[in-house]
């Protein structure tokens, strides 16, 4: 055994040389694509700010994309571009490259006529070479545009026609702009330039200048929230600026409705109208607003207001015919078509009234205006957890999906926890005057339109019993019960009906301990006090104007 050779063993600096090499290659595989990344972002957030100083300074309203949604050329080159920047108002397409040229070559939409020499009637055209819309045909000849892979073939700014470069050539190049299918809605840069050249005279008969547009003439103003339908505002912005005046386009984030709302001082009394493009609580927003106007002794320039649903809930546009959320299932040009068809309606408004216990009556009741329902209960705990939480993060609630899924969770909890048990113990419920005997609820909601929590018909239920007609401009509100957050979500699916308490001129809540008070896009915790719901006869003028769209009743 002692004379067996032992082989001899390698070299320790060919091992720990192996394991070096190996270690520098996983530091190299793991680091170059770091660096990579991070050299990229780099570069694209320089060109970034490099563009914002061009976008600032521009008259354009140039938005930057990282793909176009259909195959584009460039304005300037001509040639063939996957991403680049786009003007939100005129709609011209760039590459990176060519923006300054496009500034300095291409004139955006004017929102007004810089002197008032040009007649009202002889707005001329303003054409942008190439980028039409898919499936769009040229006004002469009646062929279909844009089907040669180049840039090719004039869009108008203003009627949105279409013409061939050889048809551009023989007989458009001078014609008058009609401002095309929606001339009843736009507000031509010629109308603003002699109302500022009127106001200068200190004239403000701007009846007389209207009626050379006609009696059809009922400008649409947009108020929209960027925030709303998971930032789908800010695109619906865009595509409004293209297709009317961008003077008419307003983001109510950046520009208040109050503010916006002024624009309508300058039209014919009664001709306006108003597109709120977000969820109930910006309409509630606007309703506020023209709360102001009436403040202000202008109440024959109110427009009536149409809904476009971006929220959450959407309750108040489902009541009205404009569905329970948009997601561009239909194109903006056909929801600018539902607004010039819809017919004018009127919307009951409440004031509530909250009186607290204590202070020895010294304190003033605290007034809110009621469009929706409030409630007392379960329903109201649920919008004001969540309310609060998107106060804290309003960045994480951009989600419909999301929204309804925090609902969810707080629901989940209520129906363990039980907050709200025995509220029949805690309240006394008055309507019309008259103390009502309630059975052992969780939860009271007074309604004054047909949907409630997101697009349930809570007055109809299952539909399997007989109860008094519900209507949004009767002067009267329904009260129901639920007996907790799983009734509520029977209910929902149809399984269950609501306890339907009556219908009521006023309604009062009393002796509360704490209360939960809940109205849509608005949520609020008060108590113990009272809580008083009336409406306002003595002022017509307090109930909101809407737009009922006609093909959805």
């Amino acid at each position: 055994m002692d004379g067996e050779r032992r082989p001899a063993p390698g070299p320790p600096a060919q091992g720990l040389l192996a394991d070096e090499h190996l270690v520098l290659w996983t530091l190299c595989s793991v680091l170059l694509p770091v660096f990579i990344t991070f050299w990229c972002s780099l570069q694209r957030s320089r060109r970034q700010l490099h563009r914002r100083d061009i976008f600032r300074k521009s008259k354009h309203g140039w938005r930057d994309t990282d793909l176009f949604s259909q195959p584009t050329y460039c304005c300037v080159c001509a040639q063939h571009i996957l991403q680049g920047a786009f003007c939100d108002c005129c709609g011209l397409r760039v590459d990176e490259g060519c923006l300054k040229k496009a500034d300095k070559r291409f004139q955006c939409k004017e929102i007004m006529l810089k002197s008032d020499t040009r007649a009202l009637d002889a707005m001329p055209h303003h054409w942008i070479r190439g980028n039409v819309p898919l499936c769009s045909y040229c006004v002469l000849c009646r062929q279909q545009c844009g089907t040669q892979p180049k840039l090719c073939d004039y869009r108008c700014v203003w009627c949105q026609k279409t013409v061939h470069d050889e048809c551009m050539k023989n007989s458009l190049r001078n014609e008058k702009c009609d401002f095309g299918e929606f001339k009843s809605l736009i507000i031509p840069p010629s109308y603003i330039t002699a109302v500022n050249q009127m106001r200068k005279n200190k004239k403000t008969d701007y009846e007389v200048l209207a009626s050379k547009f006609g009696q059809q003439w009922t400008p649409l103003i947009i108020l929209a929230n960027s925030r709303s339908g998971t930032n789908m505002g800010e695109g619906l912005l865009g595509e409004f600026r293209i297709l009317l005046n961008p003077v008419q386009v307003f983001d109510v984030t950046k520009t208040p409705p109050i503010k916006a709302l002024q624009i309508c001082t300058l039209l014919p009394c009664y001709s306006a109208r108003v597109l709120v493009c977000g969820g109930d609580g910006t309409v509630g927003w606007v309703l506020d607003a023209v709360d102001e106007m009436k403040i202000k002794g202008q109440e024959k320039y109110i427009p009536q207001v149409a809904v476009l649903p971006l929220g959450t809930g959407n309750d108040l546009s489902n009541t009205l015919g404009w569905g329970a959320g948009y997601a561009g299932e239909i194109p903006v040009a056909q929801v600018l078509r539902n607004v010039m068809e819809a017919d004018g309606i009127k919307l009951d408004r409440w004031k509530v009234q909250v009186t607290n216990k204590g202070y020895y009556s010294l304190r003033k009741p605290k007034e809110f205006t009621m469009n929706n329902y409030f409630s007392v209960g379960p329903d109201a705990l649920m919008a004001l957890n969540f309310h609060v939480h998107r106060e804290k993060a309003p960045s994480l609630f951009s989600s419909r999906i999301l929204n309804k899924a925090v609902y969810l969770f707080y629901g989940t909890k209520d129906c363990l926890v039980q907050e709200c048990k025995d509220l029949n113990k805690k309240v006394e419920l008055e309507l019309d005057g008259e103390r009502v005997e309630l059975p052992n609820l969780e939860g009271i909601i007074v309604l004054n339109i047909g949907y409630w929590g997101g697009g349930c018909r809570l007055w109809e239920g299952m539909g399997d019993e007989t109860y008094p007609l519900a209507r949004h401009d009767d002067g009267l509100l329904e009260v129901v019960g639920v007996y907790g957050s799983f009734h509520c979500a029977q209910i929902q699916v149809k399984l269950a009906n609501p306890f339907r308490i009556g219908q009521a001129h006023t309604v009062r809540v009393a002796d509360l301990e704490v209360l939960h008070d809940a109205d849509a896009g608005g949520r609020r915790a008060v108590g113990p006090g009272a809580l008083h719901c009336h409406h306002n006869s003595q002022d017509p003028c307090f109930d909101a104007l809407f737009l009922r769209r006609t093909d959805r009743r």
